[in-house]
């Protein structure tokens, strides 16, 4: 599967914004995921969602991200509110798949998400 991330921009601390992540094919066997990496840190979790609608959080965006897919648009997506400062970062969406062989991850592109204080 393919993945084509948009929907990052600048924002003011106190905003929103609202990712898109566009698949190629059918996401049905995918858990859905968004990523995001800061400049000198590693790449963390921020929110995923099960192909049954089951989303995760990471703490530092419970209650402010919700994460969200619609598989008649093979279309994952991510609203961001009450956005900070340490939010900034490029944003992946990835696709997991897990089969008998194993984990195979999918990413995006990669949108940057910059927050101004």
């Amino acid at each position: 599967v393919q993945l084509q991330a948009s929907g990052g921009g600048l924002v003011q601390a106190g905003g929103s914004l609202r990712l898109s992540c566009a698949a190629s094919g059918s996401m049905s066997s995918f858990v859905m995921g968004w990523y995001r990496q800061a400049p000198g840190k590693e790449r963390e979790l921020v929110a995923s969602v099960t192909n049954g609608g089951s989303p995760n959080y990471a703490d530092p965006v419970k209650g402010r991200f919700t994460v969200s897919r619609d598989s008649a648009k093979s279309t994952l997506y991510m609203q961001m509110n009450s956005l900070k400062p340490e939010d900034t970062a490029v944003y992946y969406c990835n696709a997991a798949e897990t089969r008998w062989s194993g984990r195979y991850d999918y990413w995006g592109q990669g949108t940057q998400v910059t927050v101004s204080s």
